[in-house]
């Protein structure tokens, strides 16, 4: 069976005096030995007259992390303040986006950025401070310059009973990290939580009517994923949908 292709939206972000399209190597990695397909960057162009012929291309899509956040008009949050990092043409890329490739079958996945565009693009909203709400820990990564440590496991996270982690791991709980500084405050209404941490923040969900695999999380799986059991139980599970596409396709 040919290896799958995965598709990977792009950050803007200026270079020196230019503007890139660009993705965190850690992604593509994952992409490609975690999920074991052959990545393609997707640039964020804000516009739909390339979406079907792009996605032509496809048999799934990684929406990445970023030290972005999404512009809170999109969810009828308050304005942003001025220190918050924002990438309009991504959102203009990937919150369209996202219906269409659960309504076509597409598989995503989302991690952390991605993890709370699917949120808002499927009727979400989010929490733009999360250590500022009370009850919440803080979630934002250690001020630290070992990745090692900044990528440590740092708090618990709860599987559900009926939930995918406890099929693919049988696990009640696990360990993961914490890099985030937003987190959803309301669930998409179609969205089911398949991980809560312990102070009862949602940390990862699935789309349960969606016709291919269609799952997010908020921490990062594809840090050192190889030596991780629940990184690669997501990876695998994305990357065999992403196979059952690629064989659909080509029949």
């Amino acid at each position: 069976m040919q290896q799958a292709i995965i598709g990977i939206p792009c950050d803007n972000k200026m270079i020196g005096l230019l503007p890139f399209h660009a993705v965190g190597d850690k992604y593509i990695a994952a992409a490609a030995d975690g999920v074991g397909g052959v990545p393609i960057l997707i640039p964020s162009l804000g516009d739909a007259s390339h979406r079907e012929a792009l996605l032509e291309l496809v048999d799934g899509v990684l929406l990445p992390g970023s030290p972005s956040n999404i512009e809170p008009h999109h969810y009828n949050g308050e304005p942003s303040r001025p220190d918050n990092p924002i990438d309009p043409a991504r959102d203009a890329t990937t919150l369209p986006l996202i219906p269409y490739l659960i309504e076509r079958g597409i598989p995503v996945l989302g991690i952390c950025r991605g993890f709370q565009e699917m949120n808002v693009a499927l009727g979400g909203e989010l929490f733009q401070y999360v250590h500022e709400q009370p009850g919440y820990r803080d979630h934002r990564e250690p001020e630290v310059e070992d990745m090692a440590l900044k990528y440590a496991p740092a708090h618990a996270v709860h599987f559900p009973e009926e939930g995918l982690f406890r099929q693919w791991l049988g696990l009640s709980e696990a360990r993961v990290n914490s890099l985030h500084g937003q987190g959803v405050r309301r669930l998409g209404p179609a969205l089911r939580a398949e991980a809560l941490s312990d102070d009862g923040l949602v940390e990862a969900f699935s789309v349960p009517e969606a016709r291919a695999f269609a799952m997010a999380v908020q921490w990062h799986p594809e840090w050192r994923f190889a030596d991780n059991p629940v990184s690669m139980a997501i990876f695998n599970a994305f990357g065999e949908a992403c196979r059952a596409r690629r064989a659909q396709r080509s029949c």
